[in-house]
């Protein structure tokens, strides 16, 4: 009975956890805020760094441009915005696993610094990747179906409106290793499940990258065998800090007197 009550006093009421989680997100938006505000002094020089890709490819003379009255007012912000989500991607990663937190045990809280770095050295790699490996490719084949009669003209809108997208999923599928990781630590996952399962991940991976590409087939491919790497690291991962089987107790040890 005794310990029926430490139970329930234990636990957190729902409306603690709201409160939680509304002190997390305000302080993942003041992030973004300071890192939008931080930007927005430097948006034309940003939205040139992020055109880059497609200003190398395109031939001479060729330049982006915006339709309506307001469209590149609206861009600059958008690419500030961006900026700054990028800036406040460790803070908003480190309020969403201090929010988990509670529910971890003590030797798995641990571990949430090296968490919250690796999770925004993969986000972050996973955006440079798409932008120095993967743009690069992808403009210079869309940008080849130009002819002499047919000229591309990307308006700014569109391009920002393309690039982030990528940019942003290229940074989350990089945070696979850490998620398959962290799930095999809590033993939802282990070693031999996900080898057995490989061939329903890469299969996964291709319809996942099919869904979050432009549609062709060099954009898809270039994602899905990242993932294909990462998740071997996954395998890795889990092997290391997965949560290891319990001996069983020897019978010897189970029959011997006071046990």
């Amino acid at each position: 009975m005794a310990d029926l009550e430490k139970d329930t006093e234990d636990k957190i009421p729902f409306t603690a956890h709201l409160e939680e989680l509304r002190k997390r997100l305000i302080t993942s938006f003041v992030a973004v805020g300071i890192g939008f505000g931080l930007s927005y002094g430097f948006k034309d020089k940003l939205f040139q760094i992020l055109a880059q890709p497609l200003i190398s490819v395109m031939k001479q003379g060729e330049t982006l441009i915006y339709t309506g009255l307001p469209e590149a007012f609206f861009t600059f912000l958008k690419v500030s915005f961006l900026s700054g989500l990028m800036i406040a991607s460790p803070v908003i990663i480190y309020q969403f696993w201090m929010f988990v937190a509670p529910g971890l045990y003590d030797r798995e809280k641990r571990l949430l610094i090296p968490i919250v770095f690796l999770s925004s050295f993969f986000f972050i790699g996973g955006a440079l990747f798409g932008y120095f490996i993967v743009f690069p490719f992808g403009f210079d084949f869309f940008l080849g179906f130009a002819t002499e009669t047919i000229r591309p003209m990307p308006s700014m809108k569109e391009y920002l409106s393309f690039s982030a997208k990528l940019l942003l999923a290229f940074g989350l599928v990089f945070e696979l290793p850490l998620v398959i990781t962290f799930l095999a630590r809590l033993g939802i996952v282990s070693v031999p499940f996900l080898k057995k399962n490989r061939k329903y991940a890469l299969l996964l991976f291709f319809v996942g990258a099919a869904i979050l590409t432009p549609p062709d087939v060099i954009t898809q491919v270039m994602m899905a065998l990242p993932l294909m790497v990462l998740y071997e690291i996954s395998i890795v991962g889990a092997r290391m800090f997965g949560r290891k089987k319990e001996a069983p107790a020897s019978s010897a040890e189970a029959d011997s007197p006071g046990k």
